[in-house]
């Protein structure tokens, strides 16, 4: 009889939360105890926690990383007639967050090793209506913030740093979020942190801009004078059971992203010596030496990369795409005037990219099962 194999998921939270869920469970039981579960002392203990883990004066918890950019654009005061300059190449709410602000997003490309914003090509860009720049840290790797800062100081404008992706993530010995003037995090689920649902973060080191986000995620709310509404906010909280589920979980993130790297450097020995044949670009995925990436997704490229998704469906391999249509190609924002061609480099990447399984509970035999199909084993 053939024995069927087993599946190997792109991500499997379920070994995760058999480890922590002796930790978890209480906490949850507790918050539901006090049946305090919009903010509250969980939600502020989470909040010192994770600014003093990105290193950070301020942290605001939010209801998801798309408000987290949401926030920030409020924060800065962008709106209708200003730009942002960003990537074509990262999660549609990048963009989406600008133009809701009612603000222009002003792609940049991408630099064809790591997939973030090629800075060589971020002043071409630059106008009188520029405001700031959103550098997205994709995949766990974060851009170049050296050069994005000597920019932004130059032009003087503003940096949201878009690190959805990229918890614990470091640029020159830096965390993530803790090198613009605002930094945006998201916790949902598939994040390398994630939550029981949506939630999100903005880390900044700006005291004005920090009191300015307390009031932005509770509608404008003066927090002295309650019911009185200094601007236009939202309902934008971070629930306290999610906080207190985080609180738990950023206890074991440097664990877990060692393991990513771990994982990750099995694949690129296997990558590199096996299937170089089959790649156009830098296999395995690039890290810059300045950057400690935590591989929120491990993103090969091929040209053959369609095949070696059907190979791994046939397998029952988990695998994805991030991302198969360029943001400026959308018909919905094509209002913007960006049409196919403009953007090269994150076109090809889109036909090219393939993330594979790297979650820190993956045993190695079964990163051995992915790369033997990769190779038609």
């Amino acid at each position: 009889m053939v024995k069927l194999m087993d599946e190997i998921k792109l991500l499997d939270l379920t070994r995760q939360y058999e480890i922590i869920k002796d930790e978890v469970i209480p906490v949850v039981l507790e918050i539901m105890e006090s049946q305090r579960f919009v903010n509250g002392p969980v939600l502020d203990k989470f909040e010192q926690q994770y600014a003093e883990f990105c290193g950070t004066k301020y942290a605001v918890g939010c209801s998801s990383g798309t408000d987290a950019l949401i926030m920030s654009l409020i924060a800065l005061n962008i709106g209708c007639g200003d730009e942002v300059i960003t990537t074509p190449f990262t999660f549609f709410a990048t963009a989406e967050a600008v133009i809701r602000m009612g603000g222009t997003p002003v792609f940049v490309d991408i630099d064809e090793k790591t997939f973030n914003i090629d800075t060589t090509k971020i002043e071409a860009a630059i106008t009188e209506k520029t405001k700031a720049i959103i550098p997205v840290h994709l995949f766990g790797q974060c851009s170049n913030m050296t050069e994005i800062n000597r920019i932004a100081k130059k032009y003087n404008l503003k940096v949201i740093e878009d690190a959805a992706q990229a918890v614990a993530a470091e640029w020159d010995g830096q965390r993530a979020g803790s090198m613009g003037d605002l930094g945006c995090f998201s916790f949902f689920p598939a994040k390398n942190l994630g939550a029981y649902g949506d939630g999100g973060m903005v880390t900044t080191n700006d005291q004005e801009l920090y009191e300015k986000m307390l009031r932005t995620r509770q509608h404008g709310i003066d927090m002295k004078n309650p019911y009185h509404y200094d601007h236009i906010g939202g309902n934008f909280r971070l629930d306290a059971l999610q906080a207190g589920i985080l609180s738990v979980k950023l206890r074991y993130i440097e664990w877990w992203s060692r393991q990513r790297n771990e994982n990750a450097q099995i694949y690129n020995s296997r990558l590199n010596k096996n299937l170089s044949g089959l790649y156009d670009g830098p296999l395995p995925p690039y890290r810059t030496p300045e950057a400690y990436h935590v591989y929120n997704q491990y993103v090969i490229r091929s040209k053959k990369r369609d095949t070696l998704k059907r190979k791994l469906g046939i397998a029952k391999i988990g695998c994805n795409i991030y991302y198969p249509h360029p943001i400026h190609t959308q018909d919905c924002i094509a209002a913007l005037g960006y049409k196919e061609g403009d953007f090269p480099v994150t076109e090809k990447a889109c036909k090219e990219v393939l993330a594979l399984p790297i979650y820190p509970e993956l045993r190695d035999e079964e990163i051995y099962r992915v790369v033997n199909t990769l190779e038609g084993r």
